[in-house]
């Protein structure tokens, strides 16, 4: 465990969690104000992770934890200038020729006047209101043993999107929310989400993820929970574009129940200089399936982390998941995949590969892909594979008169596709290519 004694952090998280707690002590359940305490137990009694925890092993966090921050705290007033630059960085995540609905979020918190209009049979609140609904409250009142930074979310998240899709509902555009995170000083923002799918429902959502702290540091520790009934299907494609001075630490679990659908893509660019993403599967109920696709183009001195877990608990259901990354000058890439198969499971199919090319000379990969099986009657495979660029494949470009910095995007954007080409929606798909094509150096070194 990280020294407390050498993390200023710790002590604002302590005051913040006391603060938080006379704030809302007349606004939510009793139960949840169990839970966040519980959370907070957790927190402290683990602390912040180092190299010494297993999930951590290649994560070293110890430069991002030296810089202090300000917590954001129910009550605080975003000033005139934060909401104007917000609305500048919504602006420049908007997707040309996206025909879809748009919710902007401020540091966590939903700005009504950034969006567009809603559509039909989708119930969207502020989390701040979701909570002090007792037919809700439930929902964020799970007594779970949680640690490090999901546990530090549970304790102190204060805003967020709740976003529930009436049974049979379809909706008619697919939703864009757009995270926007910007400060004049140091900021810890700890957004919540929760999703419900309601069965036979279906929703399509596009996350956009921007920031503009300039000389300050702006730490997102988001978490998001989505809960598919039975027959629902949910497409979630992630865009994660901030730029230098953010750190950004995602918790993702998904619930799915009989004959559900869930379809993940995620895209990490350059710039930000933390990227962890933890993304959980619960596969809960038979003749589910799950599709996840990752792919993470690292720069600079970038870290970027992948952790998944499929987690497969009943018969009969279907697990994929395809995650490429490229590592660019000194930047450091992290994939850990775990693919857990009850002894329940039986009949279960699940697939896993994580591919990457290594371009610059500094730059590092750990791959750990996994599988642990209980079942005996499944059908599992999972492999990783780093490497550099086919010599043989930029000869044959060369020669047909292609420069060598063409051939060498041509040969990036070709190991991207596989990725790519999974989204359903063209204009999002053409979005991240065009993202990809403006990180793509002309030298690797």
């Amino acid at each position: 465990m990280t020294s407390i004694q050498d993390i200023p952090l710790y002590e604002e998280v302590v005051r913040g969690f006391d603060q938080l707690t006379q704030t809302i002590a007349k606004s939510e359940s009793a139960d949840l104000r169990k839970t966040r305490l519980h959370a907070f137990e957790n927190f402290r009694e683990s602390g912040f992770p180092s190299i010494r925890n297993e999930d951590w092993k290649y994560t070293n966090l110890t430069r991002f934890l030296k810089d202090e921050y300000a917590l954001s705290l129910p009550g605080s007033i975003a000033a005139p200038a934060t909401v104007a630059n917000a609305a500048k960085l919504a602006d420049s995540a908007r997707i040309a020729d996206f025909d879809c609905y748009t919710i902007v979020l401020v540091n966590g918190a939903w700005d009504k006047q950034l969006g567009s209009d809603l559509p039909k049979g989708v119930e969207i609140l502020p989390i701040a209101e979701a909570k002090q609904d007792p037919a809700l409250a439930a929902s964020f009142s799970q007594d779970g043993k949680d640690r490090f930074f999901a546990a530090l979310n549970t304790a102190l998240f204060s805003d967020g999107l709740f976003i529930r899709v009436k049974a049979g509902a379809l909706p008619e555009k697919p939703l864009h929310i757009i995270h926007t995170y910007t400060a004049g000083t140091n900021l810890m923002v700890q957004p919540r989400h929760l999703w419900v799918a309601g069965e036979r429902a279906e929703l399509s959502v596009v996350e956009s993820l921007v920031a503009d702290g300039g000389e300050a540091h702006i730490w997102a520790n988001s978490r998001t929970e989505i809960i598919l009934h039975r027959d629902a299907k949910v497409d979630h494609v992630v865009i994660q574009s901030a730029p230098a001075g953010t750190r950004l630490v995602n918790h993702t679990t998904v619930r799915q129940k009989k004959q559900s659908l869930y379809n993940n893509y995620t895209f990490t660019l350059p710039g930000a200089d933390l990227v962890r993403n933890d993304l959980q599967a619960k596969l809960e109920e038979d003749h589910t399936e799950t599709h996840l696709y990752g792919l993470y183009l690292a720069a600079g001195q970038q870290l970027v982390d992948n952790h998944t877990l499929v987690d497969h608990q009943k018969p009969n259901c279907f697990s994929n998941e395809l995650y490429k990354g490229v590592l660019l000058e000194q930047s450091t890439g992290v994939f850990n995949g775990k693919v857990y198969v009850h002894q329940d499971a039986q009949k279960t199919n699940a697939f896993q590969q994580n591919n990457n090319l290594v371009i610059g000379k500094k730059a590092t990969i750990d791959s750990k892909p996994e599988l642990e099986i209980f079942a005996d009657d499944v059908k599992c495979s999972h492999g990783s594979t780093v490497g550099q660029f086919s010599e043989d494949a930029l000869f044959y470009l060369r020669a047909r008169g292609i420069g060598e910095a063409a051939a060498r995007a041509l040969l990036i954007n070709a190991f991207a596709f596989d990725v790519t080409q999974k989204i359903k929606h063209a204009p999002v798909e053409q979005h991240v290519n065009r993202l990809i094509s403006l990180h793509i150096p002309v030298t690797h070194a």
